[in-house]
């Protein structure tokens, strides 16, 4: 993401709201606890200027749904980051790969329309379902390796390796790549981040390049030997009147689910466990009933959506929220702010496993780009509840641990959660 100082200002002929509510994402206050501000600016300024990010923030349900349901005035195109040219280090070492070209989440239709129906092919309900008998293996693999110990840190010895090793199996990822496989998702994480140095945005750049020449040999074997798996279903995904996806697309879109199959996942994971974990009672509710495990996990994404907003751009002039917005405005959809709206969430602070509209939160975004993973997530999500109440029932947190959050600036997990439990 660009300074203010290079960044072209898109919106000098505007009034700009909110300036004064010191919207700072990156500050260790607020990156830590955003929600005040958030709702301070549903309050005074729904939609208002962050000067130094020179973006326009939509704090309010009602707003962010208005822009989700109208691409034709709000862009995909940058909707992962708003950042200027890469440095020309950085370009110089993409080079070596493919090109970056735009698929599901960073397009507009038509040609959106077209990677969906594509990439759709690939994530059939069927498919999802085949994977709960192998998700409930792996989560019972991590309890066997740490259960004896009686203290874990859950990030790390359960909710990292979960779905990471889930997409890694969907993806046609063997065990002994797995390492190289977590070391890219990192970085195609860490790319999206602010202020990132040179040297650090190289270090991504390469990591993306090894990625692609990867999963480009992958491609040709599955195009060479079909197996029945989900990457074969999208190297052969066929659409009539359509052109099949070309290599850079499949490796964009992969790149796309690598980080979405596991990074927003993990968050969920630690969220989830700390919003129950935090409550004795809660945890004793979830933990032996499958109705109100699947609740909760809508719940904790509702507080603590992993992803903390994206990115649009608006193609022409439009009103939003009382203010009026020129053609080049960049936008940053503040889900977790339209999560924690009383207008559509009485009470929004609460934990509630019985909010009757828990699962119209935005943590899977809205509209045409609703999250194509939303349905492994949540099922990943209340499989771990499933087997971690059924062999560590009284599981509890550690006490007097600091909880801090994973530096970044629109994506929200933690860094460890330490729990324990007796045998």
């Amino acid at each position: 993401m660009p300074d203010s100082e290079t960044a072209p200002d898109r919106s000098s002929s505007c009034a700009r709201p909110g300036e004064g509510l010191g919207y700072d994402p990156l500050s260790p206050e607020q990156h830590e606890n955003p929600y005040p501000v958030f709702a301070r600016a549903q309050r005074e300024a729904p939609v208002f200027f962050s000067q130094r990010f020179n973006l326009w923030v939509v704090t309010r349900y009602a707003d962010i749904w208005t822009v989700l349901k109208n691409p034709a005035h709000y862009s995909s195109a940058q909707s992962t980051a708003v950042r200027a040219a890469p440095p020309r280090e950085v370009q110089q070492v993409l080079k070596e790969g493919y090109p970056e070209v735009a698929t599901l989440v960073t397009s507009d239709p038509p040609a959106h329309t077209r990677f969906r129906s594509l990439v759709n092919k690939a994530f059939t309900p069927r498919r999802i379902a085949e994977k709960e008998g192998r998700i409930r293996a792996i989560a019972l693999e991590l309890i066997d390796g740490f259960e004896a110990d009686e203290r874990a840190d859950f990030v790390w010895q359960f909710a990292y390796p979960l779905p990471m090793t889930v997409i890694a199996e969907i993806l046609g990822v063997p065990p002994a790549d797995m390492g190289r496989f977590k070391g890219w998702s990192d970085r195609a994480v860490e790319r999206l981040s602010v202020g990132l140095p040179v040297e650090r945005q190289v270090e991504c750049a390469r990591a993306i390049v090894e990625f692609q020449h990867y999963f480009s040999e992958r491609i040709e074997e599955r195009q060479q030997e079909p197996r029945d798996d989900m990457l074969s279903d999208l190297v052969r995904a066929r659409i009539e009147g359509q052109e099949p996806l070309s290599r850079a697309e499949m490796l964009s879109i992969l790149q796309q689910l690598l980080v979405a199959g596991n990074e927003t996942t993990t968050h969920m994971l630690g969220s989830l466990i700390v919003l129950l974990l935090e409550s004795p009672e809660r945890w004793q509710a979830v933990r032996g009933n499958a109705e109100l495990a699947a609740r909760a996990v809508e719940e904790a994404l509702r507080m603590e959506a992993p992803v903390q907003g994206l990115f649009r751009t608006t193609t022409c002039e439009v009103e939003l929220g009382g203010v009026t917005l020129p053609p080049g405005s960049q936008l940053q959809l503040l889900y977790a702010a339209g999560n924690r709206d009383a207008n559509e969430f009485p009470q929004p602070e609460a934990f509630e496993l019985t909010r009757p509209n828990a699962n119209s939160h935005l943590a899977f975004g809205g509209g045409e780009h609703f999250c194509l993973g939303a349905a492994l997530a949540r099922l990943e999500g209340r499989i771990a509840l499933q087997v971690l109440g059924a062999r560590l029932p009284n599981l509890r947190l550690e006490p007097g641990q600091s909880f801090t959050h994973v530096p970044h600036f629109f994506m929200r997990g933690y860094e460890h959660v330490y729990v324990r439990w007796a045998r």
